[in-house]
């Protein structure tokens, strides 16, 4: 086994585009904390710079046969791992942007899944107080306001005067706001 310890870098980077393994493992010793702290002091998190170092000399031993010998080493490793660096925090943008939407969209989706129980719920309420009234009065609210049908078509379906149409309407909103407050007028037009 050769002791690369005293060759320079441009030795080095030739030993390893051959496939020697002292060269790199010299090439490891001599930059794995360099490469760590210059990761580290990126990312705030030990095991991710760790990781990323890791990943780097892992792709400098498969990618070996591309290495440069012209150019400077420290200078090849500082531009690999810094743009593994920044591919990774590129992809946390996107990811926390994506995280945020589904937050945006999970508390949407649940406020209008609440406002539309809430509003069923209040719609059988209604039902339910509007079954309450006396029969003819609750026959002419519900042709009036679910039929849509005016005065004068109730009067004649129901074989009632127009007036009696008028004040049994009149009477069920009465009852209606009681019940319900000045509400009634937002929630039955």
């Amino acid at each position: 086994m050769n002791n690369c310890e005293h060759l320079s870098d441009y030795d080095l980077s030739v030993l390893i585009r051959n496939g020697n393994h002292s060269a790199y493992t010299e090439i490891y010793n001599r930059y794995f904390y360099l490469m760590f702290i210059f990761a580290f002091k990126k990312l705030q998190d030990e095991e991710l710079a760790k990781d990323f170092v890791q990943e780097l000399f892992i792709n400098l031993w498969t990618k070996r046969e591309s290495l440069s010998e012209t150019g400077k080493l420290s200078s090849y490793l500082y531009i690999i791992i810094r743009s593994r660096m920044l591919d990774y925090f590129a992809h946390q943008k996107v990811r926390n942007k994506y995280v945020d939407f589904l937050k945006s969209y999970q508390q949407t989706s649940d406020e209008r899944t609440d406002h539309l129980i809430r509003e069923k719920d209040l719609a059988k309420y209604i039902d339910e107080q509007i079954q309450t009234l006396p029969r003819k009065m609750r026959q002419v609210f519900e042709l009036s306001k679910k039929d849509h049908l005016s005065n004068r078509e109730i009067a004649q379906k129901l074989k009632i005067s127009e007036s009696n149409v008028s004040s049994q309407l009149a009477n069920t909103l009465k009852i209606l706001r009681t019940k319900f407050g000045s509400i009634i007028s937002i929630l039955i037009p």
